[in-house]
């Protein structure tokens, strides 16, 4: 298990900590989960508590994602690298990526690790995050947005100005990322809740997260399936485990 120990400490003392210098922005495959909640909720976890859960549910999942991602795409990197992402003013998010060696790289706002209200649900967010790894979601997002920028440049440059060229390819790439990331989020989420019951954990109560948050299937160009198709989801897996 490998950790940014300054945060856990800020968590402990609701302090904010800067990103120290030198951070490079990361190239994140998963958009933020919506700050905003929308339903009742359990009370919010003390500090420590929350820390407490977060660090033992990576104990616990990550030797079982990684033995998950050996063995459906051993052609990947499964050593996973878990980070608190400490920026100010981000909201509940994890997202993941990768480094320039390749290595997957699973992290968690600040935010995020405060607003989960017990180790289900961080248990199924990390391991819907893991998920994306092991399927090659980023890959596969990365080449749709090239195709699309690729198409509608081509589409632009038929009369068009450097600018609307450069602004089509933008347009492009978007939907190009967009086109397939519905199916990557319902996809992450079966198998984030098999690695999830595999290491002990209710990814049932986990997706309980769900509720708490906008709906953002409500959302035409939303880049998430609706909130109650993601729960079918985790359903259909724990009810053929």
């Amino acid at each position: 298990m490998r950790l940014i120990p300054l945060v856990l400490f800020a968590l402990l003392s609701a302090c904010a900590v800067a990103p120290p210098e030198g951070r490079k922005p990361v190239d994140k495959v998963i958009e933020p989960v919506p700050p905003r909640a929308v339903t009742a909720a359990p009370p919010r976890l003390d500090g420590r508590t929350a820390v407490r859960n977060f660090v033992a549910v990576i104990d616990q999942i990550e030797p079982v994602a990684e033995a998950v991602c050996r063995r459906r795409a051993p052609q990947r990197n499964c050593d996973f690298l878990i980070v608190v992402d400490d920026r100010p003013g981000l909201p509940p998010n994890a997202y993941q990526t990768v480094n320039d060696d390749g290595q997957p790289i699973i992290a968690f706002s600040v935010p995020l690790i405060a607003e989960a209200r017990n180790r289900d649900e961080l248990a199924f967010i990390l391991s819907h995050e893991a998920a994306h790894h092991i399927a090659g979601h980023l890959q596969l997002q990365r080449r749709a947005a090239s195709i699309g920028a690729t198409i509608f440049g081509n589409l632009a440059g038929i009369g068009g100005t450097p600018e609307t060229v450069a602004d089509a390819q933008r347009l492009g790439a978007a939907l190009g990322a967009r086109r397939y990331s519905k199916q990557f989020e319902l996809d992450a989420d079966a198998l984030g809740a098999e690695i999830a019951l595999l290491a002990g954990y209710d990814p049932l109560r986990g997706a309980a997260f769900f509720a708490r948050i906008p709906d953002p299937g409500e959302s035409f160009l939303s880049t998430h399936p609706a909130n109650a198709e993601r729960v079918a989801t985790v359903r259909r897996v724990v009810a053929g485990f």
